[in-house]
């Protein structure tokens, strides 16, 4: 059965093809042909019946009102934001180097084979920092520093000062880990000059997984870069790249280890292999873990304290952002308006017993999600219409109604929910809502596209955005499925030159 037309990729040319997204034995699948290369058939989403779940949670649109590219019609070819771009950039990511002290044989970068060095100078760096913060009507707030290995750069901890001079409220690296295990200085230092997040690569609890995906055991320093960072009270989050056959079968236990190490540990993000860069693409189908595969994995391996109908899709949290703003009196400057089916996510707290046998509740077990989001559309609606005299009287009913749909005796002993929710409403600060996540564990998973299962649709709607030196802000899974060579080809210099010049 059709579901739509859109547009992808040819895996081979990487040239745009029109491509149908239809339904077919309970899967979602994407079928294009290139002229040159024939025709290709892939799953897109492994569960339909999950699939047409999350199309509840349409995202609202917020174009950018100064793009860079004022050309309509050609997606995914000019991006730059475009004007058909239909998200602003929640969060930024700049590769500072493609150089990195690992070869994985998995990796959106490709900078040992290629011969070439890609390194932004600090004074480029800068530009893209306020390109992205230039952006309007919302400018970017949050920026991850990625490559190759951020680490490897001398000035690491000077651009992440960098970034908090240029108003960046949230600040992080994603890295693998190897310095901040060899250097205990360096995680301090990395949050004094305003770190927030180390996003630390984490593929399992044994050395198996390691091996297979990163052709060496790098569990000792992955357990020494968390040991350094809890040292420094630098807060992680835990990413583990997904590959069927490597380490599916260890999801529950790297949950188990996120929560074993939750004084420091604040979430684990999950992001099945994406075939694009030095993955190689021969065995899509066999190694393709699609969302419904991880929220089912998710769903046995933690014996069911974790289900799969305890998670949403990132743009339910919408409610959430445009009741504080009908609150305020403003519009939300951050909305998670990426695509419906680009990610999905839950909160799960721990409620810790005296014998020691501890229970993880997700957050559905003690508010009733669906109900709190739709009385949230509810009062904004309302919150909106009236005037300041009105809205006392909104704000106090809809407090009312709310926390009738929070169950406090089913919630964690340690859980005050009902005075955390009124602290956020009344507060509306980034403090008050940091109680909430201090409480909860983040389980979530990012599927970035590849050319193989390529969706303009999703590509529109993405809120994950690359600056890059030329002034453009390019869409992640475009960047990594078309844009990442040609630019590291254009902004980089020989290998043996850099070394010459070191």
């Amino acid at each position: 059965m059709k579901i739509k037309n859109t547009k992808s990729l040819c895996p081979v040319c990487f040239k745009t093809l029109d491509a149908e997204v239809y339904e077919a034995d309970g899967k979602i699948r994407i079928k294009k042909e290139c002229n040159e290369h024939g025709q290709f058939d892939n799953t897109y989403w492994s569960d339909s019946n999950l699939y047409h779940k999350m199309d509840k949670y349409t995202p609202t649109i917020t174009h950018v009102e100064n793009p860079e590219i004022h050309q309509k019609g050609n997606c995914p070819n000019l991006c730059g934001l475009c004007e058909d771009h239909e998200t602003s950039t929640v969060l930024g990511l700049i590769d500072v180097t493609n150089r990195c002290n690992l070869k994985c044989p998995i990796c959106f970068a490709n900078a040992a084979v290629s011969k070439k060095v890609y390194e932004p100078s600090f004074e480029e760096i800068r530009t893209m920092l306020q390109n992205l913060r230039n952006l309007e009507p919302n400018p970017c707030p949050a920026i991850q520093y990625a490559g190759g290995e951020p680490t490897v750069r001398k000035d690491i901890v000077e651009l992440v000062g960098l970034a908090k001079e240029e108003g960046f409220t949230h600040i992080q690296i994603a890295t693998n880990g190897l310095k901040l295990a060899s250097d205990e200085e360096l995680p301090g230092k990395l949050k004094d000059a305003g770190l927030n997040t180390v996003y630390l690569s984490f593929d399992g609890v044994t050395e198996e997984p390691y091996i297979k995906s990163r052709n060496k055991n790098l569990l000792p320093q992955k357990l020494k870069a968390i040991e350094n960072c809890r040292k420094a009270e630098l807060g992680i989050v835990l990413v583990p790249t997904l590959v069927k056959g490597i380490n599916d079968q260890q999801i529950g236990d790297i949950i188990k280890f996120a929560f074993e190490n939750r004084d420091i540990v604040y979430g684990v993000n999950f992001q099945p292999v994406s075939f694009s860069g030095r993955t190689p693409g021969d065995q899509v189908e066999e190694q393709r873990i699609t969302i419904p595969d991880f929220v089912n994995l998710v769903q046995d391996q933690t014996y069911e304290h974790v289900k799969v109908e305890d998670f949403y899709p990132p743009p339910a949290v919408e409610a959430f952002s445009k009741f504080l703003g009908a609150l305020s009196g403003e519009k939300p400057s951050v909305l998670l308006n990426c695509h419906e089916h680009c990610g999905i996510a839950t909160y799960v707290f721990i409620d810790e017993k005296e014998e020691g046998m501890d229970e993880w509740i997700p957050i559905t077990r003690f508010i009733d999600v669906d109900k709190f989001l739709d009385l949230l559309d509810q009062y904004t609606d309302r919150l909106e219409d009236g005037g300041f005299a009105i809205k006392k009287r909104v704000y106090a009913s809809a407090i009312k109604d709310i926390l009738k749909v929070v169950h406090t005796t089913k919630a964690p002993g340690s859980l005050d929910i009902s005075q955390i929710l009124l602290n956020i409403f009344k507060n509306q600060s980034y403090e008050a809502l940091g109680e909430f996540h201090k409480n909860a564990m983040l389980i979530s998973c990012m599927h970035f596209m590849d050319p193989f299962n390529f969706d303009e649709d999703r590509v529109k709607k993405c809120v994950i955005h690359y600056a890059v030196p030329d002034g453009r802000i390019i869409p992640f899974c475009t960047l990594n499925s078309i844009y990442r060579e040609r630019i590291e080809d254009e902004f980089s210099i020989p290998l043996e030159e850099y070394s010459s010049n070191k």
